[in-house]
């Protein structure tokens, strides 16, 4: 009740901000409000996936909380699991401002923030002293724009944040730092995956297992995308997140002029071609892990969607802008619903039900 009437309260004056401080906002009353413990997760919701336990499958993408300033408080709003990040070994200003735009006739965004986050020394701290809270965070993680090798950034911060992140996602697939997908291509991501596997296999004897995610563009060829999934079994890598941004347009868009703006397009606009992306991934998987669908989500029905298209978990964070936070319950509730319709116990006999089929369709346009 509280949130709902914060959340009304406070949507219309955050439209009226520029996006980019909205969202500072947002993330500073959040580190300070004094938010109830939400009430407990229907049973049938609980996942299990990398090991972990999550309460219900819907996460927090990100880059929402970028230097992990409120992980504590967006779990008390709901989310099964948060993702911090992407956090990169230094310190990074990003792209020059501005570089958050709405979309608002097509409940899209577009960025080109270019990983601008506090570094890893500043998150480390504030992810240690939540270390004994409980709840699943992951860590995002990212090169420097200036790293002469970026691929020992990532290892460098598998290294640092090990003992205190529960997962971490391998983010190769921004569009907004130059030659960054470029790690998606075949030589360059086997690499990349077995020294990121061997630095988290270095530090378990003292931090303990840390599943390993591999999160990637939409944009892949399905060429492309054969090998990187081929290469992320190879390496066993415990899950990927599909996808990222898009850096297409779809014809589809009403806001054209905005639409022109260079960055990543998430939101609305990107659940088909992103749930395709996930549809084809989970054939091609063969079920040697499990999936986060990522892209569009803001509503029981998109959630529903990404889970019959392959993934066991969800995520989230355009649709909080255009939905506000009522949307994690109402998806929980859409869930739980479809889940007693169903005669189930659980969301695990509907994911990738639709996967095949999906396949099959034509390209979405």
């Amino acid at each position: 009740m509280v949130i709902g009437f914060l959340d009304r309260l406070s949507r219309p004056l955050m439209r009226a901000l520029d996006p980019e401080d909205a969202h500072v906002l947002a993330i500073k009353a959040l580190s300070f409000m004094p938010l109830p413990r939400p009430a407990p997760d229907a049973k049938e919701l609980s996942v299990r996936a990398f090991g972990l336990n999550f309460p219900n499958p819907i996460g927090l993408a990100a880059g929402f909380d970028k230097n992990a300033q409120a992980p504590d408080a967006l779990l008390r709003l709901g989310f099964g699991f948060v993702e911090v990040g992407t956090v990169t070994p230094r310190a990074q200003a990003g792209n020059p401002r501005p570089r958050l735009f709405r979309l608002a006739a097509d409940e899209g965004v577009i960025n080109r923030l270019g990983f601008n986050n506090a570094g890893a020394a500043a998150v480390l701290a504030r992810l240690a002293a939540r270390a004994n809270a409980g709840g699943i965070v992951g860590v995002n993680i990212g090169a420097n724009r200036d790293s002469p090798d970026r691929t020992q950034d990532y290892v460098q911060l598998i290294e640092t944040f090990a003992a205190v992140a529960s997962y971490f996602t391998v983010n190769v697939s921004s569009p907004n730092t130059p030659g960054l997908r470029d790690l998606q291509q075949a030589k360059a991501l086997d690499d990349l995956l077995a020294r990121v596997i061997d630095a988290r296999e270095r530090v378990q004897p003292r931090a303990g297992p840390t599943p390993v995610l591999l999160k990637i563009a939409p944009d892949l060829s399905l060429s492309d995308l054969d090998d990187v999934v081929g290469i992320a079994r190879k390496h066993r890598v415990d899950g990927m997140v599909v996808g990222n941004t898009t850096i297409a347009r779809p014809g589809s868009l009403r806001d054209r002029d905005t639409a022109r703006e260079a960055g990543g397009l998430s939101g609305r606009p990107l659940f088909k071609l992103s749930t395709r992306m996930l549809a084809e991934t989970y054939v091609r998987a063969e079920h040697a892990f499990p999936l986060i669908g990522v892209g569009g989500v803001d509503s029981g029905a998109t959630a529903i969607a990404k889970i019959k298209a392959g993934a066991t978990l969800v995520q989230l964070y355009s649709g909080l802008v255009y939905r506000g936070i009522g949307v994690v319950a109402q998806i929980k509730t859409d869930l739980a619903t479809a889940i007693k319709r169903g005669h189930r116990d659980s969301l695990a006999s509907m994911i990738g039900s639709d996967a095949a089929d999906m396949t099959a369709e034509s390209w979405p346009g």
